[in-house]
């Protein structure tokens, strides 16, 4: 019978749990061989913060904890062999439709998630562009120029900028940092190849970047779907993109 991935490693954590919880037998030379109180306290401690992780790092929201400590309970008090083809029919949903069940919970959970932020997003704009010198392009950029900076600016793709930024979430959150790192225009999100032609070198702006030229729909790690990001950069220097001079035809 196919188990999913997902269940066997959640199913290995609860019979640790489960053998950690039976009877203790033994004479006192090998029951003395058992972890002692606090160390298994720590472990079942850790094993919350496993799941935990999982639980965050998928975006599950607010799950309901009784039930999962109710799935936990059934899995442990479950008889007979899990390769047999009943061993199933003890719990109150199929293990076997996992997969289905999280992918359609986790689909859920995604689109919501990214309708949230992009509403988010929307309104932190419309509020931004009521603040003084805030603009907005075309694509949906917003942006401020705190300082214009010289007259050699970006206008390809292929050139190269030096810059120093921070990058921060609508709640204020920083999840980026740097100081005079260098890139291709070309080689970054929307937001930012756009945004980095609106300055000159020596020039200081925030770029106020929705969803859609961010990271979009699907997000990156630690930004939600649909992630509007705000981003304080200072353009230190423009590399101008040369193209490369063509061989002379060898006779």
């Amino acid at each position: 019978m196919k188990i999913s991935k997902i269940f066997a490693i959640a199913s290995a954590a609860v019979l640790m749990v489960a053998c950690g919880g039976s009877a203790v037998e033994g004479s006192k030379e090998v029951r003395d061989l058992l972890p002692s109180k606090s160390l298994t306290d720590s472990t079942s401690y850790l094993i919350g913060v496993n799941f935990g992780s999982w639980i965050k790092g998928n975006d599950f929201g607010e799950i309901n904890y009784n039930e999962m400590l109710k799935g936990m309970k059934d899995f442990i008090n479950a008889k007979g062999n899990m390769q047999d083809s009943t061993f199933f029919d003890q719990f109150k949903v199929d293990p076997n439709q996992m997969n289905e069940v999280l992918d359609g919970f986790i689909h859920k959970r995604r689109a919501y998630t990214g309708a949230l932020n992009k509403e988010k997003g929307e309104n932190y704009i419309a509020n931004f562009l009521k603040e003084e010198g805030a603009q907005q392009t075309e694509s949906g950029l917003a942006y401020r120029i705190i300082e214009p900076g010289n007259e050699k600016k970006a206008v390809s793709d292929k050139d190269t900028v030096w810059v120093d930024y921070k990058g921060t979430k609508l709640d204020g959150t920083v999840f980026d940092q740097n100081d005079n790192i260098n890139f291709t225009l070309d080689r970054v999100i929307k937001g930012w190849t756009e945004g980095m032609k609106l300055v000159g070198e020596g020039g200081k702006v925030q770029l106020v970047i929705p969803g859609d030229l961010a990271y979009g729909e699907y997000g990156n790690r630690g930004i939600e779907p649909n992630s509007t990001l705000i981003f304080d950069v200072t353009l230190n220097k423009v590399g101008t993109f040369v193209e490369p001079a063509e061989e002379p035809a060898k006779k």
